[in-house]
């Protein structure tokens, strides 16, 4: 193991740990709810909440504000908000309506404990409570309202919200392939794809998960870097980042969908293929799909190159997105 993913290892603990804390305290009586939370509802949201997880998103918010020489204790209740809004994601995402999925994070979702209607208010709630933190919290006003205008447009309709609607419009759109079919040039930018289909759908999926997926990840990178008051190259230079690694996630999540296990996972494995779901490998072959991943990651490293030593954490953060098993 390198120096730096050493390091990346150590710090993400420690961050993980700061965050599982401050994560519980805002669902605490004495902090983020008030006593009128129906208890119901509040053990609804921690079941989610309170999960586990890699707490990648979080952690990015701390690791960007640091590497723009910020304090990441500042950034922790803006990360917190970012994890509020990506778990309510998911519990909207497990409902029969949407993905239909019986486990996350190796235990039962949401709506299979508590019903729909509950599950449902309990996404809700983790959505506003976010917005709330991030705007009771953060420090100055400006850059609170700076880090709300940034997840609310992550979130939403030109963001995750836009990104999953135009995901459950491509089920069943795309034409059954070999996965291990041979892979297209990077150059190749029309004609026919190996599966007959136009490359067209390529940018269209490209364009679902820059929104359904990519947009958070982006988002964690500048409102952590607006909490350390980064000039505007810098939060140019991490959004950049941001773009390449959040793509760069999901075609590594479709492809553990194909190659992974759900012990590692912690949710059901090979569904994107039965939902008819636009994929990756199902569009352009596992081994394109690594290849494209891998062009990513690189374009995101030197994109933070010039950082020399500050950006080393966020160069190991790239190729544990690539290399990663769950």
């Amino acid at each position: 193991m390198s120096d730096s993913a050493e390091s990346l290892q150590a710090s993400w603990s420690a961050w993980k740990t700061q965050v599982e804390a401050a994560l519980a305290k805002c669902l605490s009586e004495e902090s983020g709810l008030g006593g009128e939370c129906p208890p119901r509802l509040r053990e609804a949201m921690s079941y989610s909440l309170l999960a586990g997880g890699k707490r990648l998103r979080p952690v990015l918010v701390l690791m960007a504000c640091e590497a723009c020489g910020g304090d990441s204790e500042a950034a922790l209740p803006a990360a917190c908000a970012l994890e509020m809004i990506h778990t309510y994601s998911l519990i909207h995402d497990d409902l029969p309506a949407m993905d239909d999925d019986d486990y996350r994070r190796g235990r039962l979702t949401n709506h299979k404990v508590f019903g729909e209607a509950l599950a449902i208010l309990a996404g809700d709630a983790l959505l506003t409570l976010a917005f709330e933190v991030t705007a009771r919290d953060v420090r100055p006003s400006s850059v609170a309202a700076a880090c709300c205008a940034d997840l609310a447009f992550a979130a939403g309709a030109c963001g995750m919200v836009g990104g999953q609607v135009a995901d459950l419009e491509a089920e069943n759109q795309s034409v059954p392939r070999p996965l291990g079919s041979g892979p297209i040039e990077s150059s190749q930018t029309t004609g026919p794809l190996p599966n007959g289909r136009g490359t067209e759908s390529l940018t269209h999926l490209q364009s679902i998960h820059r929104r359904k997926t990519g947009r958070l990840i982006r988002s964690a990178m500048t409102i952590g870097g607006r909490v350390a008051q980064a000039d505007v190259a810098t939060l140019g230079t991490l959004d950049h980042y941001g773009t390449c690694i959040g793509l760069a996630f999901q075609i590594a999540d479709d492809v553990l969908d194909v190659t992974g296990t759900q012990d590692k996972l912690g949710k059901g494995v090979g569904k994107d293929a039965g939902l008819g779901k636009l994929t990756y490998p199902g569009l352009i072959g596992l081994d394109r799909s690594r290849q494209m991943a891998q062009e990513l990651i690189d374009e995101a490293c030197l994109a933070i190159a010039p950082w020399g030593e500050r950006g080393q954490r966020l160069a190991a953060m790239a190729r544990f997105v690539l290399e990663r098993d769950h």
